[in-house]
């Protein structure tokens, strides 16, 4: 393989990721479609252009019409433009205003108990539960709450609406019977597909792997440049990965998808200029999974995303009242108890440099 046309690729993936996000931050500004944050510490940021994962998409179309002969490529930048166009409808469901909740702050010298929070003094929080608003509004006649504002909540899909919009993605993948073999296992019985044998065994992993990376994506993705950097670091290790274990088409692959997340980071490293909303975070989360299937590296895939996943798990043990946070996802607990996002941020890419390094150490030592 000649390394000079990945190299080429990394350029042309980063100039039009970076040309295109432009591109679109300007026709954004241009339309007033901006974010309005509903976590109180990044209220300051009401206004940033969202939706700007459609950069992605113009992006990794661009490249696979070059690289239209490269089946890793195309099947790639294609589940991609299928999960964006899903996260573009969600985007979209939410501009329309759902509610409006409370924000409001602790007055008094004492905690007060809202709904499930205690709220200690000074301390802010949103009214979202409903046993939080049934007392806040007999707590502000009293002055022991102070009303700082009440925040637009945005419309959403309900969950069977996302996760089936999330199966459809998988089922793309499964159809185009590009992912015949995973990670060394049998894949049992097999049925034709598009001329390609397939493992009917492989269906369901599929499925969980494409949901499962566009959640920790799409929940990660809640401070400047924190999804897109961990997709990038993550996808440079995968692309090391590649080349340890002679893989060529993860070193392409995981080349275009670390290039066009770091151009987008150019304009969505803090402080961010525009936010990539659910257009991007479904297309990064979907495009990482399916390069990862289609070139059967999934325990480093996984392992690569370990961050987000952990995010994940956490929220699930939150919500199902295990343990509690005073906002969710841990990111922003994390900043809620006065960690600045920049720090958090740089942590959590730090982390995932560290893993991915672990992973590929190991590999090459132990396994190689």
């Amino acid at each position: 393989m000649n390394y000079f046309d990945v190299l080429i690729l990394f350029i042309i993936s980063f100039a039009s990721s970076v040309a295109f996000t432009y591109y679109i931050r300007k026709i954004l500004i241009g339309a007033n479609v901006s974010d309005n944050p509903i976590v109180s510490e990044h209220r300051h940021k009401a206004g940033t252009p969202t939706m700007g994962g459609i950069a992605f998409l113009f992006s990794v179309l661009f490249v696979a019409s070059i690289y239209f002969k490269n089946q890793y490529i195309l099947v790639t930048s294609l589940i991609m433009l299928t999960a964006g166009v899903a996260g573009l409808l969600d985007d979209l469901i939410g501009f329309k205003v759902k509610e409006y909740q409370k924000l409001i702050k602790n007055i008094t010298n004492s905690p007060l108990t809202i709904g499930q929070l205690t709220l200690n003094p000074g301390e802010e929080a949103r009214a979202a539960t409903p046993k939080a608003k049934e007392v806040v509004d007999d707590l502000l006649a009293e002055n022991k709450l102070e009303l700082l504002a009440e925040l637009p909540i945005k419309n959403e899909m309900g969950e069977i609406e996302k996760i089936i919009g999330q199966l459809v993605i998988g089922i793309f993948l499964v159809i185009t019977g590009t992912v015949v073999n995973l990670g060394g296992f049998s894949l049992g019985p097999f049925v034709l597909i598009g001329g390609t044998t397939i493992g009917l065994l492989a269906i369901p992993v599929i499925l969980i792997a494409v949901i499962g990376a566009i959640n920790a994506i799409n929940l990660i993705d809640g401070m400047d440049g924190l999804a897109s950097g961990i997709i990038a670091i993550a996808s440079i290790g995968c692309a090391l990965f590649g080349f340890i274990n002679g893989n060529p088409g993860a070193i392409f692959v995981f080349t275009l998808l670390a290039a066009v997340s770091l151009g987008f980071l150019v304009f969505n490293r803090y402080p961010a200029s525009i936010f990539m909303g659910d257009t991007g975070s479904f297309a990064l989360g979907a495009g990482f999974a399916t390069a990862v299937l289609v070139t059967n590296i999934p325990y480093f895939g996984v392992l690569s995303l370990a961050v987000p996943i952990v995010s994940v798990i956490i929220s699930l043990i939150h919500r199902a009242k295990i343990i509690r946070l005073p906002v969710e996802p841990l990111h922003h607990t994390l900043n809620y108890n006065g960690i600045s996002e920049k720090k958090i941020v740089l942590s959590y890419w730090l982390l995932t440099a560290v893993v991915c390094i672990i992973g590929l150490l190991v590999d090459y030592y132990i396994f190689i």
